[in-house]
């Protein structure tokens, strides 16, 4: 089965990204919007129940909760057509996601770890043109607190699903 860590933002966030997602994201449907901390992998039930979620709850209880800035949009231009809100960058996020990719954790990073909340992709070059240019723009100022992060799996038809939630600090 397939799964996944991230970390949901307050409602408030997930509203401002949900207002251009919906017309931009066709993934809309299938995860509310989030921070990928760990890419999809692999793993059976037995993995997940004796090494995996041990690994996070220790990560989990070993890591203080902290608080992120959104300013602006950002995109993965010229790679992908994708624009996200940009996670301002801080020790405290980074250092989880190293944790996250340590240990009985698979270790295979796909992309180097840029923190952000996709709000559009899958746009053609035309679109993200329009689209992009008019949103960077845009000053967004939202902060926002990380307490918890969660392990999801994919479901049949793409959606992902909360496995297990992760408080941060309970050590």
């Amino acid at each position: 089965m397939r799964y996944g860590i991230a970390v949901f933002p307050s409602k408030k966030v997930q509203d401002v990204a949900n207002s251009y997602r919906k017309r931009y994201d066709p993934h809309y449907a299938l995860i509310p919007p989030h921070i990928t901390m760990k890419e999809p992998f692999e793993a059976d039930e037995s993995e997940i129940e004796n090494k995996i979620i041990p690994e996070l709850s220790e990560i989990a209880k070993n890591t203080e909760p902290f608080s992120y800035g959104v300013y602006k949009v950002s995109s993965f231009s010229p790679v992908t057509n994708t624009i996200y809100l940009k996670i301002e960058p801080s020790d405290e996020i980074f250092e989880l996601n190293d944790m996250l990719h340590a240990g009985e954790l698979p270790e295979e990073r796909y992309f180097s770890f840029v923190p952000h909340i996709t709000i559009a992709q899958k746009l053609s070059d035309e679109e993200f043109s329009d689209v992009f240019g008019s949103m960077r723009m845009l000053n967004f100022d939202l902060e926002d607190h990380v307490d918890r992060f969660q392990l999801l799996y994919q479901l049949e038809n793409g959606a992902w699903s909360v496995y297990e939630t992760f408080r941060l600090g309970k050590g």
